[in-house]
C-alpha cells in the first residue's frame, strides 16, 4: 500500500484523509432542489439594492451612458492580465515593494532567517513569523501598527534538516510553535518605502505558547478544565490563524481556523471523544507535537482541542496585554470577524466556518458600544446566530440558545457546529471572508469551493462532517462547485442587527473559455477577469470590494487562462469586477490592510513555490508587500 506524503496536503484534503464526509440519502433529493442556470439567474444573481428588489438582471440595461462613466471611474487602473511567472504584477503607475518576510528580524541585533539553517530556537519568537494570513493597520499616538497573521509553517523550511521536516525534539517543536501565531509591528514609511521599526516598543510576537484568557460562557466550564487549568481559565497559544477583523475600539480579532492539525494521540487504543470527529480531530497530525509536548496528546488532555478555535482579542497598543479568547462568538474553524456597529449601537460580527458545508454565524452583543466606555463584556455577553438562506431570495438569523438547540450555554459555545446544525443551518461552500460594506447597509462572504456538494459516484448525497446532506440550494447551486461564489445580504430594515435579511450572489466564479453552462460564471465574469476560489475580501472607504483568491494555480484544463491567484476588485453597484494584481506561482493572496493615509494598500502574499520576493536562487519566502500609485495618490 503506497502511503500518502501528507506534507504535500491542503488542510480540506488532510482533514478529509483523517475523517471522510459522509455519503447520505440518494440522487433524488439533488433532482428536487436543483436550480436550473435560467432560472438561477433570473432570481438570485443581482446587482445593487434595487437589482435584489426586482431580482433579475434586466435592471443594467437601464444604465445611462453617465452611469456607465461613473462605473468607470471607480476603477483608477488599467486592469492586469493573468500571469503565471515568478513575481507580483500591478497596473501602469503602480509599484510594489516587501515589507516584511518570513524570518526577517522585528528587534534589534536579530539575524535575518538562514537559508540552510533556519531559524535557530533562541531567535524563533523575534522574527516575524511564516504564511501571513489576515491583517489589520492600526494609529496609536503617532505611530502606525500592523498586526498580521501567521496561519501555518512549512515544516521542511523551517526543519530543513530533518526528513520531511518532522520535529525529534521539544526545541525543534518549539520552532514550529513560535513561527506561527501573530505579529504586532510598528512600520513607518522612509525615503527608501515602508519598514518594519525594530526598535518599537509596540514590537510583539504572540505564538502557540502565549499565555491567554478564556472568556464568555464557557470560561470555567468543565468541557475546558485540564491538569494544568483546574479552573478552565487560562491557556497557552493561539493556532492556524487565518482571517481576522478589528473592533470598534481599535482591538485586533485574529481567527483560529484548522486548529485539529495540532493534537493527536500517542496511545493508538485511546478513544476519541464524539465531538472530535466534526471538527477533525484524529490521532495522526501534521506537526508531531504530541510526541514531544504532552499539552497536545489528546490521550492525556482530552479537553485541550476544546480551548482552540476560537476569536482572540488582542490589544496592539499593549506589548505586554493577555490575548482574550472571546468563547461568546463560538468555537468553529473562523476565517474571519467582520464587526458592525447595529443602528441602536449593539456590536454585530459576521463570521464564517471554513469547511465544505459548515454555515455563517452572526454574534449579536446585549450591550451597546459607547466610544470610550467599558467594551470587556460587549463579545462576551450577547446572543450567537446562524444563518438558513431560502431560496426565494429571503433569509433569517436562528438564535442559538439552550431553548432552540436543547444544550446548554458552555455547549453551545464549545460544539458550536452541532448546535447549528440541530437548527436546520443552511450548508454553505465553505464560508470564507465576511466584507462589510462602509457604504451601504449590506455585507458579502466568500464561499470559496465545494467539490463535495451533490452526489457521490454511487447515486449517494453527500453531507458536512455533522450528516447535513450537501443539497443544492440557491445559494450554493453547483454539484462538484470548483471555483466559488460570493453571496450578499440586505438586512432587513437596514439594521445589522435584524433576525431577517434578503440576499442575492454578487458573482459566480467560473471559466467561460471551457464552460457554457453554470461553470461558466456569472455574467460580470469574462475571459479579461476570471478566477477561481474567492477567499479573502474587505472594503476600501470608498465602498469598492477588493476579492482576493487561494485557488488552483495549474492554468490548465478547467482553470485554463486564470493563471496564479490574484487580487481583484469589485464595484457593488454595477458588479464590474477587475484584475489588480496577480501572485508568484504556488502562492496564496490573503489579508490586506491600508496606511493610515490611504496612500497605501498592505496585501499578504502567503506560501510561494517560487524564490520570491528575493529572486533567483534565493528562499521562496511569504511576504507582506506594499502597493501604491507612482503619483502618491490615495489607493483605498
Amino acid at each position: 500500500m503506497t502511503k500518502i506524503d501528507t506534507s504535500k496536503l491542503s488542510w480540506d484534503e488532510w482533514d478529509e484523509l483523517q475523517n471522510p464526509p459522509p455519503a447520505v440519502t440518494d440522487f433524488d433529493r439533488v433532482v428536487e432542489s436543483a436550480i436550473s442556470r435560467r432560472g438561477f439567474l433570473g432570481g438570485v444573481l443581482a446587482f445593487g439594492s434595487a437589482a435584489v428588489a426586482l431580482g433579475t438582471l434586466g435592471n443594467l440595461a437601464s444604465s445611462t451612458s453617465a452611469q456607465a462613466q461613473e462605473a468607470a471611474s471607480r476603477f483608477p487602473f488599467k486592469p492586469v492580465a493573468a500571469t503565471t511567472d515568478n513575481t507580483i504584477h500591478v497596473p501602469e503607475g503602480y509599484s510594489w515593494k516587501p515589507v516584511a518576510k518570513w524570518g526577517q528580524p522585528l528587534f534589534p541585533n536579530v539575524p535575518d532567517i538562514d537559508p540552510v539553517k533556519g531559524v535557530s530556537l533562541e531567535n524563533s519568537d523575534k522574527v516575524f513569523g511564516e504564511n501571513t494570513d489576515g491583517m489589520e493597520l492600526f494609529v496609536v499616538g503617532s505611530h502606525q501598527l500592523i498586526a498580521v497573521n501567521h496561519e501555518y509553517v512549512n515544516n521542511e523550511t523551517n526543519l530543513p534538516h530533518r526528513e520531511k521536516g518532522m520535529p525529534a525534539n521539544l526545541d525543534e517543536v518549539k520552532i514550529l510553535q513560535h513561527m506561527q501565531g501573530v505579529t504586532v509591528m510598528e512600520v513607518a514609511e522612509r525615503n527608501d518605502g515602508w519598514e518594519i521599526v525594530v526598535d518599537s516598543p509596540f514590537n510583539r510576537r504572540i505564538h502557540h505558547n502565549t499565555p491567554m484568557t478564556l472568556s464568555g460562557p464557557a470560561a470555567g466550564s468543565d468541557l475546558v478544565k485540564t491538569k494544568t487549568d483546574p479552573n478552565g481559565i487560562d491557556c497557552l497559544g493561539t493556532f492556524n490563524n487565518c482571517g481576522a477583523g478589528r473592533t470598534p475600539w481599535g482591538t485586533y480579532l485574529t481567527c483560529e481556523e484548522n486548529f485539529n492539525g495540532y493534537f493527536g494521540s500517542t496511545d493508538a487504543a485511546f478513544k476519541m471523544p464524539d465531538d472530535y470527529k466534526r471538527y477533525g480531530i484524529a490521532a495522526e497530525t501534521r506537526y508531531g507535537y504530541e510526541l514531544f509536548d504532552e499539552r497536545f496528546d489528546v490521550s492525556k488532555h482530552p479537553n485541550e482541542p476544546r480551548r482552540a478555535g476560537y476569536v482572540v482579542e488582542i490589544d496592539p497598543s499593549n506589548a505586554s496585554s493577555t490575548p482574550i479568547k472571546r468563547t461568546a462568538l463560538g468555537r468553529i474553524k473562523h476565517e474571519n470577524a467582520a464587526v458592525v456597529i447595529a443602528r441602536d449601537g449593539r456590536v454585530v460580527v459576521y463570521m464564517g466556518d471554513d469547511e465544505r458545508g459548515e454555515f455563517l454565524y452572526k454574534y449579536i452583543s446585549n450591550g451597546i458600544y459607547v466610544p470610550g466606555g467599558d467594551t470587556s463584556k460587549l463579545l462576551d455577553e450577547g446572543t450567537l446566530h446562524v444563518a438558513k438562506f431560502n431560496d426565494d431570495g429571503n433569509g433569517e438569523w436562528v438564535a442559538l440558545t439552550p431553548e432552540s438547540t436543547g444544550m446548554k450555554m458552555d455547549e453551545i459555545c464549545v460544539f458550536t457546529r452541532q448546535a447549528a446544525s440541530k437548527v436546520g443551518a443552511t450548508t454553505m461552500d465553505r464560508p470564507e471572508w465576511v466584507a462589510i460594506n462602509p457604504v451601504a447597509i449590506e455585507a458579502y462572504c466568500a464561499l470559496t469551493n465545494n467539490t463535495n456538494r451533490g452526489v457521490t459516484k454511487d447515486g449517494k448525497l453527500r453531507a458536512n462532517g455533522g450528516g447535513d446532506a450537501m443539497v443544492l440550494n440557491a445559494a450554493n447551486p453547483r454539484e462538484k462547485n470548483e471555483y466559488g461564489q460570493i453571496v450578499r445580504w440586505y438586512p432587513e430594515n437596514d439594521d445589522h442587527a435584524d433576525g431577517k435579511f434578503k440576499w442575492d450572489l454578487f458573482c459566480m466564479a467560473g471559466n467561460p473559455n471551457v464552460h457554457k453552462d453554470a461553470y461558466a460564471g456569472s455574467s460580470n465574469i469574462n475571459s479579461g477577469n476570471m478566477f477561481n476560489s474567492p477567499d479573502g475580501m474587505m472594503f476600501d472607504s470608498t465602498g469598492l470590494l477588493w476579492i482576493q483568491t487561494d485557488g488552483e494555480d495549474s492554468n490548465d484544463g478547467q482553470y485554463a487562462g486564470q493563471g496564479n491567484n490574484q487580487m481583484l476588485a469589485g464595484d457593488p453597484v454595477t458588479g464590474r469586477i477587475e484584475r489588480f494584481l496577480t501572485a508568484p506561482k504556488g502562492s496564496e493572496v490573503t489579508g490586506q490592510t491600508w496606511s493610515a493615509d490611504k496612500r497605501t494598500h498592505f496585501v499578504g502574499i502567503q506560501h510561494p513555490d517560487a524564490p520570491f520576493p528575493d529572486g533567483e536562487g534565493k528562499l521562496p519566502r511569504s511576504a507582506l508587500i506594499a502597493v501604491k500609485r507612482d503619483d502618491n495618490a490615495m489607493i483605498g
